[in-house]
């Protein structure tokens, strides 16, 4: 369902006083921590200490500022109020925005501090509520604001099937600077999430957890996930992608194989068991790592030649960024984007527009979009799409 936003103000009366906006902005530190690593998430603390221990390093700061550095446009009119250090402050600080700061600064953060936060910042009288996560983060601002108030996502996680996410960190913002111009009615969305623990036993299990108001702009605000159809026609599909796949496999390359049932299939005939959803490394035909991280593939393909086959996630079109993160911008670089090989079967081409990227690379994702993509879609058969 749409809401028209009510237009009480003329848009050059609301730029002149744009000034007294205020935003929210919640930042949940942890969050997208497990995709380069090939941990599938960060719920919970000894997820989080196991994502540590494997190397990785904090990714939503850094979107959040990526997000506040393309709203600088309207800086000076605006107000932020914001959780306490790494929860919002740091990032306000480093982007030279104005801000209030609610609740209490500490080292280590959890779901009931994101909570907290957006429960300051909802009383705080703001028009909208941004947040930096992914879907369990979705789900904590969901147990606060429900549809009280509109609320926006920045990509950060590394589960993100809710549609309250905007595409990148920089649609984001113009989401926001459009919904402040009194320009985007809202829309209801759904919060999805998944069970993390079945997520790491190669099993997607979904739920719906409820809805929230997000400012509407379709061609910003991602998709929800679609599912490939369990058809007769589909799986001759998948199996014809397949085999093309396999016919044209050079040998002592190594292939970096991203989830999903289409490049499962590739595996199974092969007689190699893939997983679904993580990444997993052939060569010779042969399965040679299972379930790999950014280090591993960056470790593997090391003076080899390798090449990089990817799906695009249905409805959306991400090749990139959303759980596949371990084939990161780095493992890109290093395989080369002529070695990038996207399958799709026809069903899955017929709902998209393009393919998409965030890689949380803004200079391989502006590389990206300028590039075209060879996509498989049946024996023999391929297309050219670019990215959006």
């Amino acid at each position: 369902m749409v809401y028209q936003k009510p237009q009480s103000q003329t848009r050059s009366k609301i730029e002149k006083t744009l000034h007294q906006k205020k935003v929210g902005l919640v930042v949940n530190p942890i969050a997208g921590m497990g995709g380069a690593v090939g941990l599938k998430g960060t719920d919970g603390e000894t997820t989080l200490i196991k994502a540590l221990c494997l190397g990785a390093k904090p990714v939503a700061p850094a979107r959040a500022e990526l997000f506040l550095s393309a709203l600088s446009p309207v800086k000076a009119h605006l107000k932020l109020v914001v959780g306490a250090g790494a929860m919002g402050e740091d990032e306000a600080e480093q982007c030279g925005f104005e801000y209030t700061v609610v609740g209490e600064k500490k080292e280590k953060t959890n779901a009931e501090d994101t909570k907290a936060v957006a429960k300051y910042i909802k009383n705080a009288g703001v028009e909208l509520i941004v947040f930096c996560g992914g879907d369990g983060t979705a789900r904590d601002i969901l147990s606060v604001i429900d549809e009280e108030l509109p609320v926006l996502g920045v990509p950060t996680g590394v589960k993100m099937h809710s549609t309250v996410f905007a595409v990148t960190p920089d649609a984001a913002a113009r989401v926001v600077m459009r919904f402040l111009e009194e320009a985007l009615p809202l829309k209801e969305v759904e919060v999805m999430d998944i069970d993390e623990a079945a997520f790491r036993e190669d099993h997607l299990s979904a739920k719906l957890y409820g809805y929230v108001l997000t400012p509407y702009e379709p061609r910003l605000i991602q998709e929800s996930k679609l599912s490939s159809p369990i058809t007769e026609d589909e799986i001759r599909n998948q199996a014809a992608i397949a085999l093309h796949i396999i016919e044209n496999m050079e040998h002592d390359v190594v292939y970096v194989v991203g989830p999903g049932t289409t490049t499962r299939t590739i595996g199974d005939l092969l007689d190699e068991k893939k997983t679904l959803l993580g990444v997993d490394l052939f060569q010779n035909k042969k399965i040679v790592a299972k379930d790999v991280n950014e280090k591993q593939i960056l470790e593997y393909i090391k003076d080899k030649t390798a090449r990089v086959i990817v799906t695009p996630i249905g409805g959306q079109g991400f090749i990139f960024g959303r759980g596949n993160q371990q084939i990161s911008s780095k493992v890109i670089r290093q395989v080369g984007l002529d070695n990038v090989i996207v399958v799709a079967t026809a069903s899955k081409l017929r709902g998209l527009k393009s393919l998409r990227v965030d890689t949380g690379d803004p200079d391989m994702d502006k590389i990206l979009r300028a590039h075209s993509f060879r996509v498989i879609s049946d024996y023999k058969i391929e297309q050219t799409m670019q990215v959006e």
